[in-house]
């Protein structure tokens, strides 16, 4: 099979180096992307539709990292981009919000369990750390219960001590926990009367270089009971998984009710909006925080997720999606066995983490990955994948075939370990 070269997006990167830091920053950038080796990988998109992008050297990817999230339709999907162009003509950021943000609020709390009312922002990390100081406001409380390894954004707070640019002052009422550990949960209540405003968490533990896990039997119940019993504010991270797991929010997917909901990526396929969701216990102290941004109410953006939400609804998109995903983790487990590869799979389907379990540094992991993308199978090395709506069974086929030839590659490269 061909694989693909990136002369022109080496090109540009060393361009960009001249004038950006790191020529690409953040979670988009080579190295804190996971893309490694980086000569497997192009670095700037032309454009988009669909399950696809192409890259600035004409090679076109099925797309399964889904710009991190927020494609959740399909790129460029029409019902969206003419959602959003009808409001474009009319209006987009202007000195006074538009009714479209009620509309957007008023459908959310149609559509989501959890939620009697709806704020809105930019990034997740803006909604996150919107739950925590609705917390704090209602509670009068300081701290806040977190599991290690979890992502809430990049706020110092939600960042590690030891990191560039964070002190210890921005972590200091930080308590961690381990994910499913409900002992040690109860224990850090137990030490901290009276004193935690909040307990956050992702849905399920997603954390990049390991495997995801599950809530165990039972865990969100006997965790909603306690911060219940304790006065403490369960807020979900639905930033990731949102949408991804079940139209409601994924509590109601695992069967339990949270206090706030943060929602961003899926949100609006794309277009730039976040949302943290509430019960009514905790509208006035959201009403009571000052928090707010430029672009936070402009509407463009607000048209784009009301047809986003609306179309997930039609479609059932969370559960199309987890069937797709389910048939893809299954196919490239049985293609990988073929081939002496023991690929693991975790998580939920349609956001799943995935790693070749043959060696212990995930070196043969990143190999194979690296030969998938240069086949047009676009994936990381240590983040979880994301499917999205307009993946097509022949996309999955396609994937299949770019998979077992990657298998062949990586396995005919290293006979002393297969």
């Amino acid at each position: 099979m061909k694989t693909y070269s990136y002369p022109r997006s080496q090109e540009i990167f060393r361009r960009a180096s001249k004038v950006i830091p790191s020529g690409i920053y953040g979670h988009l950038g080579p190295s804190q992307g996971c893309f490694i080796p980086v000569q497997a990988y192009p670095f700037f998109a032309e454009r988009a539709k669909g399950a696809y992008f192409w890259d600035v050297d004409g090679n076109r990817f099925i797309d399964y990292m889904c710009a991190y999230g927020p494609n959740v339709l399909g790129y460029n999907d029409p019902d969206v981009d003419e959602a959003v162009s009808k409001q474009m003509a009319i209006g987009n950021c202007t000195t006074l919000p538009t009714t479209k943000m009620i509309e957007l609020a008023e459908l959310l709390v149609d559509t989501v369990a959890s939620a009697d009312w709806a704020f809105f922002a930019k990034n997740g990390g803006d909604v996150t750390s919107f739950a925590l100081m609705t917390a704090r406001a209602a509670t009068n409380r300081p701290k806040v219960i977190l599991f290690q390894g979890g992502y809430h954004g990049v706020a110092p707070w939600a960042q590690k001590l030891g990191y560039p640019g964070i002190t210890a002052a921005d972590t200091e009422n930080n308590i961690y926990v381990h994910w499913n550990n409900y002992e040690e949960i109860e224990a850090a209540v137990r030490d901290n009367p009276g004193q935690i405003a909040c307990l956050m968490a992702t849905p399920y533990h997603h954390p990049i270089f390991e495997d995801n896990q599950l809530p165990a039997e039972g865990f969100w119940a006997k965790v909603r009971k306690l911060c219940t019993d304790n006065g403490i504010v369960l807020a979900i991270d639905d930033v990731r998984c949102g949408f991804r797991l079940d139209n409601r929010g994924s509590d109601y997917y695992y069967g339990f009710k949270a206090d706030l909901i943060c929602f961003c990526k899926a949100l609006a396929n794309g277009w730039n909006v976040s949302a943290l969701c509430g019960t009514d216990s905790l509208k006035e102290a959201a009403s009571a925080v000052m928090y707010t941004g430029s672009y936070w109410l402009s509407s463009a953006p607000f048209a784009a997720a009301i047809a986003t939400v609306a179309k997930l609804r039609e479609l059932d998109g969370a559960k199309l999606m987890l069937a797709q995903g389910k048939k893809l983790t299954e196919g490239l487990q049985e293609i990988g066995r073929a081939y002496g590869f023991d690929l693991r799979i975790s998580g939920e389907p349609s956001m799943w983490f995935m790693r070749i379990a043959n060696d212990d540094n995930l070196l043969l992991h990143q190999e194979w990955i690296a030969e998938c993308v240069l086949r047009g199978a676009f994936f990381t090395n240590h983040h979880n994948l994301f499917i999205n709506c307009a993946i097509s069974d022949e996309d999955i086929k396609q994937t299949f075939v770019i998979a077992e030839d990657a298998f062949r590659t990586v396995k005919e490269r290293h006979p002393e370990i297969l």
